[in-house]
């Protein structure tokens, strides 16, 4: 997981203090709904992503010398 890298080097005491800032700043109500709007966001982006490589692929199938 690429993605998480950046979580290696913090610790419990960093992450806590994340939160609560996060907290602080958005409030305990519109924490949900941020989660779910970043849900739905990368499930947006990953059918986004799906999408263009099957096209790709189908290009690809459809025309064997491009693959060359």
């Amino acid at each position: 997981m690429q993605t998480l890298l950046f979580l290696s080097n913090m610790g419990g005491y960093e992450i806590l203090l994340i939160l609560f800032v996060v907290l602080i700043f958005f409030g305990a109500k519109k924490i949900p709904e941020l989660a779910r709007g970043l849900g739905q966001g990368i499930r947006e982006f990953k059918e986004a992503t799906k999408e263009i490589s099957d096209e790709l692929e189908k290009g690809v199938n459809e025309n064997p010398h491009l693959s060359k």
